[in-house]
C-alpha cells in the first residue's frame, strides 16, 4: 500500500495492538483499540479497561486532550452510539473533540450502535472510512464477536505432544513433554483469556492451578472451570480443599474458587469471552466432537513417546473426507526446541 491507505493500515496495527492488552479482562464489552494521531505523530492511545470501562476512545481523548482537534482516531470497533449508567456514547466524544476523521476496522454487531455510530460521526462532518485492516481486528476480538454471533465464548484448545501425539507416557507421566519456552508461553495465553478449564480427570491426576506464573501477570489468572458429567460433589469438595491449602496449591497465593460444566453446551452460559481448554484428552474430545472450538494451539516437542496416551480421542468423525477443510493454519513459530501451530476453525 502507498500514501494514505498504507497510513491507515500501519496505524490500526498500532491499535490493534492496544486491542491486545485488554483481551480477557473487558467482559461484557469488546476489548478495542484506539490511537490518535495528528500530524503524523500520536496524540493519545487507549485500549477498553478491566470490566469494560473507559472504553478505549474515552481514555485516548483523555490523553490527547486538545491536540484531538483535527486529529484522525483509529479504533478497531465502531465507536459506541448508546449511552450507558457507566458513561457518555464515544461518538459522542469524539464528535465534541472535534476530530477530523475516524477510521474503523468492524462496524459494531451490538443492535444497540450496529452503524448508528459512524452514521452520527458523518452527521456531525467528520470523515469515516470503514473497513480498514478488518481481519486483524476480527481475530484480536474474536472473544466479543462469538459470543454476538454465536452466543458462546470464543474457544482455544490447547495440546502439547510428542511427534506422535501422545500427551504422557501409559504410566500417565506427563511432566514435561515441551520444553520452558513453550511452557512460558502457554501461560501468555492463559493471561489473554478470562476462563480456563481442564477434564475432571486432569484436576483428580494433577491437581492443576491454572494461574498465571509470569512476571507481571500473575493479577491476569484466568477463572476456572472443570468439565464433569457426574456428580459436582466430589470435585467441590476437592477444588475447596485444594483451594484452601492442599498440596499443589498455595492459598495465600490463590484464593479463586472452581467451578464445573456438567457439557461443553453449557459453554454458553459462561460469563466469559475467551474460554481456554488445557486438558485432557477427554475435555478436548468433548468440545471438538460438540464443534466448539475455534482455535487449535498445538505445541509439538521433538520427542517420541511410542506407546502412550493420545492427545484426544473418538470426536464423531465418520469418514475421513469430513476431516478436511476444517482447520487453516494460521501461524507458526519455534519456541526453543519445541514448534508451535496455530489453527484457525473455518465455518
Amino acid at each position: 500500500m502507498t500514501g494514505d491507505q498504507g497510513d491507515d493500515a500501519r496505524w490500526m496495527a498500532v491499535a490493534a495492538a492496544l486491542s491486545e492488552r485488554g483481551r480477557g479482562r473487558t467482559t461484557p464489552n469488546p476489548n478495542v483499540g484506539c490511537v490518535i494521531v495528528k500530524s503524523g505523530r500520536v496524540a493519545g492511545r487507549g485500549w477498553t479497561q478491566p470490566g469494560g470501562r473507559p472504553h478505549a476512545e474515552a481514555m485516548a481523548l483523555e490523553q490527547a486532550g486538545g491536540a484531538a482537534e483535527d486529529a484522525t482516531v483509529y479504533v478497531t470497533l465502531e465507536p459506541c452510539a448508546h449511552r450507558s449508567k457507566r458513561g457518555p456514547a464515544c461518538a459522542d466524544l469524539l464528535v465534541a473533540a472535534k476530530v477530523a476523521r475516524v477510521v474503523g476496522a468492524l462496524t459494531d454487531p451490538d443492535r444497540r450502535t450496529a452503524g448508528k455510530g459512524f452514521d452520527r460521526l458523518r452527521a456531525a462532518g467528520i470523515a469515516v472510512t470503514e473497513g480498514v485492516s478488518a481481519d486483524s481486528a476480527r481475530r484480536v476480538m474474536a472473544g466479543f464477536l462469538t459470543r454476538q454471533s454465536l452466543g458462546r465464548p470464543h474457544v482455544t484448545l490447547k495440546l502439547a505432544t510428542s511427534l506422535d501425539g501422545k500427551i504422557a507416557l501409559p504410566s500417565g507421566e506427563s511432566r514435561w513433554i515441551t520444553g520452558p519456552e513453550a511452557r512460558a508461553h502457554a501461560h501468555l495465553e492463559r493471561a489473554r483469556v478470562d476462563a480456563i478449564l481442564v477434564g475432571r480427570g486432569t484436576f483428580e491426576v494433577d491437581a492443576p492451578r491454572l494461574d498465571v506464573r509470569l512476571a507481571g501477570l500473575e493479577v491476569r489468572s484466568p477463572a476456572r472451570f472443570i468439565l464433569s458429567t457426574g456428580s459436582p460433589s466430589a470435585v467441590e469438595a476437592r477444588a475447596a480443599r485444594d483451594t484452601a491449602g492442599g498440596p499443589s496449591f498455595d492459598s495465600a497465593r490463590d484464593e479463586r474458587k472452581w467451578a464445573w460444566l456438567a457439557s461443553p453446551q453449557e459453554v454458553n452460559a459462561l460469563p466469559a469471552h475467551h474460554l481456554l481448554i488445557e486438558g485432557g484428552a477427554g475435555a478436548a474430545s468433548a468440545f471438538l466432537a460438540a464443534d466448539l472450538v475455534d482455535r487449535l494451539l498445538l505445541y509439538r516437542a521433538p520427542i517420541l513417546v511410542g506407546e502412550g496416551r493420545a492427545c484426544i480421542g473418538d470426536i464423531g468423525l465418520g469418514a475421513l473426507a469430513d476431516a478436511h477443510g476444517r482447520w487453516l493454519l494460521a501461524d507458526a513459530r519455534a519456541l526453543g526446541t519445541d514448534r508451535l501451530e496455530i489453527y484457525e476453525r473455518q465455518r
